[in-house]
């Protein structure tokens, strides 16, 4: 079987996912797909539209379906769907009914493996049942823990000899290796519907996947925990902070100089207002390419100021970041060092030892602990606990991404009102 590429359409609003759809089919998608969220968002209207645009495309419809497998395999296939897909969850029953009505009405079944514990038993149920395709999904979520579908499909494989679907992350880059494993359908969704140039992108997908060879994608990819530094060099604060569900931005502290990127993990250090003494030793105690972050309680008498800055600046320390006072402004903004404060102010107090060092602290109304991720730019400063890093960089990618594409549509003659169709969606009320 020559492998198919299938193009996801995991869009909201239909408009967008007829552009994107249009563009797929010029650079050689094979089916499409209209994705759970835009079945959910436009309803059965969206599979009649792709349907009636691209009468000889297979088209299928993620209904992701778990109850009442008859009706809603129906409803999809009598709305144009080609491909009807329904969760291998659901109760035997559910799937039962679903092959019958697919049957029935001319369509075939796709049954995702997504949340089954033990995929090969499940598979070898499936292929009984008589269900036309397997898919291994993992999904965005998954995705953005560094969960991959590759490890899955070798071991499947092995144990069936129905037509296996690949989702989860896949790129030019990766299309190859899913390819090579044994897939036969390869679903490709954020790599072409967030990519500047869709056309460019699907042809870049399906050639990979026809001569089974890597082809470097422009979009960014999965980083895991030993590559976060970077990862979250290519991001806003603002990035961030959607990725965290509009958590995590320290209130009132800002830049005293615009134009860094900063990005290390904390140290943490509690004082009181004008009490130097730990902040200073916390620069010896801090290892080169940390952030110091100084709770002061909002104190307006400086705790730091130029000769604290080149101590931590030839230390190699990332940036500090202080719920407190600086002073200095007019040398601190020639040394090329990045501070974030609450206040500035010309007087300093005494160093007199009171506080601690590593202790979880509050810094800009925010909690953060020693080994937490802390990013600051010129939009101000957010902290990452430690033990989500690795989610959030990738999930703040992805929301970099989903703007890159955005503001492609916005150039292409759109307004930001009419892309994301804002009145649409504004929260009901009465």
């Amino acid at each position: 079987m020559k492998p198919i590429l299938q193009v996801a359409l995991d869009l909201l609003n239909n408009h967008r996912a007829l552009a994107i759809a249009k563009d797929s089919v010029k650079g050689g998608a094979d089916w499409l797909e209209a994705g759970t969220p835009l079945i959910k968002s436009e309803g059965m209207e969206i599979v009649r539209k792709l349907k009636e645009t691209y009468p000889k495309k297979i088209l299928v419809a993620d209904m992701k379906t778990m109850d009442t497998g008859a009706f809603e395999t129906e409803m999809a296939a009598k709305a144009g769907a080609d491909v009807v897909c329904v969760l291998a969850v659901s109760d035997d029953s559910t799937i039962i009914e679903a092959i019958k009505s697919a049957r029935k009405y001319g369509a075939k079944l796709m049954v995702d493996l997504i949340g089954v514990k033990d995929k090969i038993k499940r598979a070898k149920e499936l292929e009984k049942m008589g269900v036309n395709y397997l898919c291994i999904h993992v999904g965005i979520d998954e995705q953005m823990i560094g969960k991959t579908p590759l490890d899955t499909l070798t071991s499947l494989v092995k144990h069936t000899n129905i037509p296996i679907a690949v989702a989860g992350g896949i790129n030019s880059e990766t299309a190859a290796d899913i390819v090579k494993a044994g897939a036969s359908i390869v679903i490709v969704g954020g790599a072409i519907t967030k990519a500047k140039d869709v056309t460019k992108a699907t042809n870049q997908i399906k050639k990979s996947i026809i001569e089974k060879k890597l082809i470097k994608t422009e979009l960014f990819k999965k980083y895991d925990k030993s590559e976060l530094r970077k990862a979250f060099f290519l991001v806003s604060t603002p990035n961030i902070t959607d990725a965290m569900h509009k958590q995590g931005a320290m209130k009132g502290i800002r830049p005293i100089k615009l134009g860094f990127h900063m990005v290390g993990k904390a140290l943490t250090v509690r004082t009181v207002d004008g009490d130097w003494a730990k902040p200073i030793e916390a620069i010896d105690k801090a290892e080169k390419g940390e952030i110091i972050v100084v709770d002061v309680g909002g104190g307006d008498t400086a705790i730091w100021g130029e000769l604290a800055t080149w101590s931590a600046k030839l230390k190699g320390l990332a940036g500090i970041v202080i719920d407190g006072a600086v002073r200095d402004l007019d040398d601190l903004v020639k040394m090329e060092f990045p501070i974030f404060s609450r206040h500035i102010s010309s007087n300093a107090g005494e160093p007199k030892g009171f506080g601690e060092i590593g202790a979880e602290i509050k810094c800009g109304n925010q909690t953060v602990k020693t080994g937490d991720w802390i990013i600051g730019d010129d939009s101000g400063v957010v902290v990452v606990p430690q033990e989500i890093a690795q989610e959030i960089a990738n999930r703040a990618l992805d929301v970099k991404e989903h703007e890159n594409r955005i503001r492609e549509e916005i150039k292409s003659g759109g307004s930001l009102g009419t892309v994301v169709k804002v009145k649409k969606w504004e929260k009901k009320i009465g």
